[in-house]
């Protein structure tokens, strides 16, 4: 019999999850709770309890060639970093390219997700769910959660002394929308996350003033990276994850702060992180640098206390005459429809293999898409995830056993908290996590086999950009038009940017931006092996 699938959720992560059910001979039924397929991306002029909220401002981070799935690109004439509404314009135009819609279930939310009480033996799911006033309930051979991780405001008011106090107007960055409202205020935004930095260089515009308080510091990255390329065109690759890796360590801490610190001295702003050489996310940002540079956004330390009209900083400065605090303290996740000890299975912390699959569950049926966070892009990694997840929910693949489970997230949480200076955060290392996945379906590339086969190809996949195509070259899902995809993907990166003409565009050289680390790399270890 066919297995009938769950999914939860309609963004990007669900529509990834639809196809890889459909691609594997599994029916997949959606249910999404608003009113149209996107998510997060789908943009609305009023935040909506229990659904992703963004401002209208909102570009992505990552290029369109790193974004796409990686069997629809995006048009050649679209900008390479888009507006919300672009990338909406996409999902939608791959929804029904793929055929998608058929699937989901528009204003229908899941209220209970529980397993069956022979559980142990079928591994299936009663779903019950709430539409105009009436419950249903069904039953389905498996469940992937494809909610997201930006729907919970996380906003600590406990860590702010005197907040209760304070008399202005206090808001999270869920609650954001655009900055017409906030002219001539006195504005203190909290966080110098991606969104904190957004909002206070729009703000600053129109606001009087505006503070940005740090706890920690952050680094800040421009979209336009060397040679006026996009940032992770150039940064995202093979050969620089190999780098990273196997460089020695203070090596390779020495020139990920001075790639850091190329465009502008952080320490010079009040945003050199307090420990730099970890990889935790940095803020993509084009504009705050010059709004500091003009006065018109100021950093200061973490809020020591509130008052009624101020903030007291940890350097004893004061903000006075608040009219607003903006909190763009991130997120937490929660699942409400599902018992609570399925995914936070060990000291209430989200413990899942591979970041997908509960290790506990007698029957790997649940998976959940898009829980994980990392300098590469959300769309190829959630279609790598739900590739994967479908063919554990159909047995092609198998998992280990949950004590080889739970030793694999124990010794991942050691290296995040080597490399991110936490280990429960969702962050990961993109190309290693992909190829990890990818290795579980045969979908990895064979980069020596590729040198050997086809050395053009080989050149582009290892010392090029990691964009998306690479994990449809073979396996299960192999795309035929992949390997033209990657070979032409420079050409649509430059062909939106070349709308005057004035000589033929140039394309990077794969190798100059590591020649001079690398060098310096060798010279270095010659010079302590001659010294010691």
């Amino acid at each position: 019999m066919v297995k009938k699938v769950a999914i939860i959720g309609a963004g990007i992560s669900g529509l990834a999850s639809i196809r890889s059910c459909l691609e594997e001979g599994l029916e997949p039924t959606c249910f999404e709770k608003g009113e149209d397929i996107g998510g997060l991306w789908k943009f609305s002029d009023h935040a909506e309890e229990g659904r992703a909220s963004i401002y209208r401002s909102v570009f992505t981070n990552s290029s369109k060639e790193m974004t796409c799935f990686p069997d629809f690109p995006f048009p050649d004439d679209f900008p390479n970093f888009m507006h919300n509404s672009k990338l909406q314009e996409y999902i939608t135009a791959f929804a029904k390219e793929k055929n998608l819609l058929r699937y989901i279930q528009l204003k229908t939310l899941v209220s209970s997700v529980s397993k069956r009480p022979d559980f142990s033996v079928t591994g299936q799911w009663d779903v019950t769910t709430e539409k105009d006033g009436k419950k249903e309930s069904a039953v389905f051979d498996a469940v992937m959660i494809c909610s997201g991780h930006h729907v919970y405001p996380n906003l600590p008011k406990e860590s702010f002394p005197g907040l209760q106090l304070f008399k202005g107007k206090c808001l999270h960055s869920w609650d954001y929308k655009e900055p017409g409202i906030f002219k001539g205020k006195r504005v203190l935004v909290i966080g110098l996350g991606n969104s904190g930095c957004d909002i206070a260089s729009e703000l600053s515009h129109t606001a009087e003033q505006v503070i940005v308080s740090s706890r920690s510091g952050s680094w800040v990255m421009s979209r336009v990276w060397h040679g006026g390329y996009p940032w992770d065109m150039m940064f995202i690759t093979r050969f620089e994850t190999f780098l990273k890796n196997n460089l020695p360590t203070v090596i390779s801490d020495w020139w990920y702060v001075k790639q850091m610190n190329a465009r502008f001295k952080h320490e010079n702003y009040g945003l050199m992180p307090l420990n730099g050489t970890l990889r935790k996310e940095p803020v993509f940002n084009d504009e705050l640098p010059a709004r500091i540079l003009c006065g018109t956004v100021t950093v200061k330390p973490n809020v020591k206390e509130f008052t009624e009209t101020s903030a007291i900083f940890e350097d004893g400065t004061v903000f006075e005459a608040i009219d607003c605090v903006i909190f763009a303290t991130g997120y937490s996740y929660a699942y409400p429809f599902l018992d609570d000890s399925i995914i936070k299975s060990r000291d209430n912390e989200v413990t899942l293999f591979k970041g997908i699959f509960p290790p506990p569950l007698e029957k790997p049926t649940m998976a959940v898409i898009g829980l994980v966070q990392s300098l590469g892009a959300v769309i190829p990694t959630t279609d790598l995830q739900s590739r994967w997840a479908v063919q554990v929910i159909k047995g092609t693949c198998t998992l280990p056993s949950v004590k080889d489970m739970m030793n694999d997230i124990d010794e991942k949480m050691g290296k995040k908290l080597k490399w991110f200076g936490k280990s429960d955060t969702i962050q990961t290392d993109y190309i290693v996590y992909m190829d990890e996945l990818a290795s579980f379906i045969g979908a990895k590339p064979n980069i020596p086999w590729l040198f050997l086969t086809d050395p053009k190809l080989a050149l582009e996949v290892y010392f090029g950009p990691c964009s998306s195509y690479q994990f449809r070259l073979v396996g299960p899902g192999k795309w035929p038009g992949a390997r033209n995809a990657i070979l032409t993907q420079w050409d649509r990166i430059l062909k939106p940017t070349t709308t005057r003409i004035v000589g033929s565009p140039l394309k990077p050289c794969l190798f100059c931006s590591w020649f001079r680390p690398v060098l310096i790399s060798v010279l270095s270890i010659a010079a302590f092996l001659v010294l010691f």
